[in-house]
């Protein structure tokens, strides 16, 4: 649980409403494996009277109880880990009393609220702040916001001088037409890694068993192989489509190796007027988290107390009821492996050298990845997500690997990817620019450059419009899959849409136009079908179920068990407009079938262990789950 408030100069009634026995009565009911309360948030306060940082509400005058020494005092009697919520590089009060800290922008203008990774911020307030908490709060760890998402280029005097040194480059380049600027952008990179990794180490001679994570540090929005010695992963995620997003973040954040989990947002925001904030009702929490928990990470929910730190009943009945759901599922979701299906790749290189930024949040730079995972898993396909640092790594283990419509994915991923499908790989590419990389491999002839084309593609029912850059091509070795109209008209002037080749061993597959992207923007049912339909032709899965599209499936393995989670994302928040679900119809039944080598001696749907009959004939096992209601896990 994550409880954070960004204390602030005009508070009054911090922690005038917190007592022992609030926090006994959430830890008794929820039994979080730690929580995290707010230190300092992003406008630079400190939430109790430090000596070291300013303390929040004049001074410290608005602070009427310590609230941290209650949490601490509290959790230490329940064996409870407490973390801290702790701004890092955004620290607004710090800049407003040091101006020579600030980030420097393009124009020379100090940022109000970014400090410079090129300051001596982080050894004269940031680390001292830390230690001072840690300290004197007995803390476990820290989860350290606003940072990768809020660091931004430096044009400070320091910065500059570093840069020129660095580089020999004189003019400090202030976009992509000038010299130099992918090299500036990674310059601004790396000072950001030396900071992290300087207080994490300060903070680990301080405190050994001290905890750091740096928020979205080695998630998508950097997807970096994770060299930094961070203890554990996280991110918290919101907005509209949260499912969406947290379906593509878990499969990354699964996939480095490290401890990890997603924080949901507890409440959401209307897109439309002031309305303010609505809490969401359990069940919609709970889908939030089978989505997580399927992919072997842990989950959080962040809530907001009141300015005077009170927490509200029906708050803590919602958190006691989604945590027994989490609790039931943990034995067989936590700290999973994943049973390799379907890889999507997931490209660093790209998002590096044409989004114009340092780190993600990437908006619809990383839609390419997020349509695809969305209509495979849409479609019923057990996926993964495969950072393109590590590809060449895990590929083998892949019967089909998809590339999403990705601008550059890179001679050295495509390299890895060549030898992979030559080695009996199955691989898909999408988009004209992997069409144009992989062009000697596909077997087509291309007639001519990618160019902005309407197009119309089959559903199983009408037309999809999928407008957009479109390669012409003419199948030479390769065989035609699919194909696409200029028109609302099957009858005439059809052109390639995809295509199947032999390499090697393996087959190469393509689709000639940007089906992510468009699927992430409207998740087009008649697009979700055209990929399947190309994915049916190089791939049979493991996995086969029967059900409504809104049923994601993802195949785990964990202690010999091969698991079978299921979620039921019916009714899944997909609008501003609908910002919280509290009714969830349950499917059913729902058939499976699962290829295996052999009879399972027993086969149970969990949480519970309730045995499920089934058949088991040529290679396949088939049974029935007769209702789900969110998430259950068919435990072979």
């Amino acid at each position: 649980m994550h409880f954070d408030l960004h204390p602030g100069a005009s508070d009054t009634a911090l922690g005038r409403d917190l007592s022992e026995q609030m926090v006994e009565n959430f830890l008794s009911r929820v039994k979080p494996d730690y929580v995290q309360y707010d230190c300092k948030g992003h406008v630079g306060f400190m939430a109790y009277l430090s000596k070291v940082g300013t303390p929040a509400g004049g001074n410290g005058k608005g602070i009427i109880k310590d609230s941290l020494e209650i949490w601490r005092k509290v959790t230490a009697r329940h064996g409870v880990s407490l973390y801290i919520h702790f701004s890092g590089v955004w620290d607004s009060q710090a800049i407003k009393l040091n101006p020579k800290w600030a980030t420097v922008n393009a124009n020379g203008q100090l940022d109000p609220n970014n400090t410079s990774t090129f300051s001596p911020y982080v050894d004269e307030l940031m680390i001292p702040e830390l230690k001072e908490a840690a300290e004197r709060y007995d803390l476990d760890g820290a989860w350290v916001d606003g940072e990768c998402w809020a660091v931004k280029p430096d044009y400070s005097e320091t910065a500059a001088k570093a840069f020129r040194e660095a580089t020999g480059i004189k003019a400090l380049p202030k976009g992509p037409g000038d010299p130099g600027w992918l090299d500036f952008l990674e310059f601004n990179r790396a000072q950001f890694r030396k900071q992290v990794k300087h207080y994490v180490d300060e903070l680990h001679k301080a405190r050994p068993a001290f905890q750091v994570a740096s928020n979205w540090l080695y998630s998508t929005m950097v997807p970096e192989r994770p060299d930094l010695p961070v203890d554990y992963i996280s991110g918290d995620y919101l907005g509209n489509a949260s499912i969406s997003t947290a379906r593509l973040e878990a499969r990354y954040m699964a996939s480095t190796g490290k401890p990890w989990d997603l924080m949901a947002w507890g409440f959401q925001s209307p897109s439309r007027g002031n309305y303010g904030w609505t809490h969401k009702p359990a069940c919609q929490l709970k889908q939030e988290s089978a989505v997580v928990l399927a992919q072997g990470g842990g989950f959080q929910i962040y809530y907001t107390p009141t300015r005077a730190s009170y927490l509200d009943e029906p708050l803590i009945k919602a958190m006691e009821e989604v945590a027994r759901f989490c609790r039931d599922r943990q034995a067989v979701s936590h700290k999973s492996e994943p049973g390799e299906q379907i890889g999507v790749l997931f490209s660093r290189l790209t998002l590096y050298n044409t989004s114009n930024k340092m780190f993600g949040g990437w908006g619809s730079a990383s839609d390419p990845a997020r349509g695809i995972v969305d209509a495979l898993i849409d479609a019923h396909y057990s996926v993964d997500v495969i950072p393109d640092w590590k590809v060449g790594e895990v590929a083998a283990k892949y019967p089909l690997i998809v590339v999403p419509d990705w601008a550059q994915v890179g001679v050295a991923t495509k390299a890895s990817l060549v030898e992979y499908a030559r080695n009996g790989g199955k691989l898909l590419v999408v988009g004209v620019e992997n069409a144009d990389l992989f062009s000697a491999e596909l077997g087509v002839r291309v007639l001519s450059d990618a160019k902005q084309q309407s197009a119309f593609l089959k559903g199983s029912e009408v037309l999809a419009s999928v407008n957009g850059l479109w390669l012409d091509v003419e199948p030479q070795q390769a065989k035609l899959l699919e194909q696409r109209y200029p028109a609302h008209d099957t009858t005439r002037d059809a052109k390639c849409a995809a295509t199947v080749n032999s390499l090697g061993q393996g087959q190469i597959a393509a689709i000639y136009g940007p089906l992510g992207t468009a699927y992430a923007a409207g998740h087009i049912p008649q697009i979700r079908q055209f990929i399947q339909r190309v994915v049916e032709k190089v791939f049979t899965p493991m996995v086969r179920v029967q059900g409504p599209p809104t049923l994601e499936v993802s195949l785990r393995r964990k202690q010999g068990r091969l698991l079978l989670h299921i979620i039921n994302c019916t009714g899944m928040q997909v609008s501003g407009e609908y910002v919280a679900g509290d009714f969830i119809p349950p499917v059913g039944p729902v058939r499976i079938a699962v290829r295996l080598p052999q009879r399972p001696p027993k086969v149970t749907l969990e949480p519970g262990g309730q045995v499920i009959a089934g058949e088991y004939a040529n290679g396949e096992w088939t049974g029935t789950v007769e209702r789900l209601e969110i998430h259950n896990v068919v435990a072979f």
